[in-house]
């Protein structure tokens, strides 16, 4: 019988509690896929370990009955805050996206107590992180080789059809079955019976449109091109704000490329989720398409998980800041200039009159103020 000193017996346990409880802290966890549990548990100890800025909530289910979860990130505040939504895998073979959504995830946490920047936005915003949209498809891609590339959820065809899945991206209310899709089943772009018959889309809708009025930006997270994708791509629609969303695209862009030279390409495209928040309000409403253009496609090495996790996180970092800037110091400044300008007129008004010797009431209009 193998017996322990007690050194032994601490190593032993310190051995066990490491891998049951902390695996996030395993140097190199950050650079391997994980499969759904190993997610689940990696969004339970982000919570226990987090607890003053980390909650998690269920907000739908697939259509297999599994909860989709996300994590909201963020310190308290007696103001209201205003919101960043993220999603990755929608689609269920894009394996390096769940990995971009825990990088990121880990990324604010280890940062905003020293970078004063991070820490301000978390004091403003609260960030909504979904690891793993398409739950049910993204276990089922983790069966064997023979399921490793599948895309779409794992609702059964009807009618006729004995074929499974709907492409979640394309089931969306918004142009849906107009641009990119197919009415057959058994196709990757399977739209489905109508907008929003599948239960995973209608998660993500009812809770944006909660949430629409808070909401500056929208990111959902694909594989594989190197693209940043905005609304529209119709030929004779474009977003109210296309110009802004084009410069501040570009603006992520490059903020990629300064990380490890890569270039990602600004589009518009349509008939997605992206298009879809944008439609209810939400002002900057984005896709990425991460590593890379071809070469592994779906089957991106591990290698590169961590620098594509890096160069994505600064782009959508340079998104993030700019919508915050905006809404946190440009409406302060328009709202104070206002106000200036409004007591200056009503000070020079008071002031003329008093020299012309008559008692007047001045009326200060403020309507236009916030």
């Amino acid at each position: 019988m193998l017996c322990l000193g007690s050194v032994g017996l601490v190593l032993l346990m310190l051995t066990l509690q490491r891998g049951h409880l902390a695996p996030y802290s395993e140097r190199n966890y950050y650079t391997r896929y994980h499969n759904m549990t190993e997610i689940s548990e990696w969004m339970e100890q982000m919570e226990t370990e987090n607890p003053d800025v980390v909650s998690s909530l269920v907000y739908g289910q697939t259509y297999e009955k599994r909860n989709i979860s996300l994590l909201k990130i963020g310190l308290s505040s007696t103001n209201r805050k205003k919101a960043i939504w993220m999603d990755c895998c929608i689609h269920a073979r894009e394996w390096i996206t769940p990995a971009f959504c825990q990088y990121f995830v880990e990324e604010i946490l280890k940062v905003y107590k020293t970078n004063a920047k991070i820490n301000e936005m978390m004091k403003n915003l609260d960030f909504y992180v979904t690891p793993v949209l398409n739950v049910d498809g993204y276990i089922y891609s983790w069966l064997n080789e023979s399921t490793r590339m599948w895309r779409k959820n794992r609702s059964p065809g009807t009618g006729n059809c004995t074929c499974y899945g709907t492409d979640l991206n394309r089931n969306f209310n918004s142009n849906w079955g107009t641009v990119g899709v197919s009415t057959d089943c058994c196709k990757e772009i399977y739209c489905g019976t109508k907008a929003l018959s599948e239960t995973e889309a209608q998660a993500v809708t009812y809770k944006l449109e909660k949430m629409s009025g808070d909401i500056l930006a929208f990111f959902t997270i694909h594989s594989y091109s190197q693209l940043i994708l905005l609304p529209y791509a119709h030929a004779n629609i474009s977003a109210p704000n296309h110009e802004r969303l084009m410069e501040v695209g570009l603006g992520a862009a490059k903020a990629i490329k300064d990380v490890h030279g890569m270039n990602y390409t600004v589009d518009p495209a349509s008939g997605t989720s992206q298009d879809y928040a944008r439609q209810i309000g939400i002002p900057l409403s984005f896709t990425f398409e991460l590593r890379d253009k071809g070469d592994h496609a779906f089957l991106l090495p591990e290698d590169q998980i961590q620098p594509t996790c890096e160069e994505a996180y600064a782009g959508v970092q340079h998104i993030i800041s700019d919508a915050h800037d905006k809404a946190f110091y440009s409406s302060a400044a328009t709202i104070t200039a206002t106000l200036w300008t409004t007591l200056l007129a009503a000070w020079v008004t008071t002031a003329t009159v008093g020299r012309m010797g008559r008692t007047t009431v001045v009326m200060i209009t403020t309507a236009t103020v916030g």
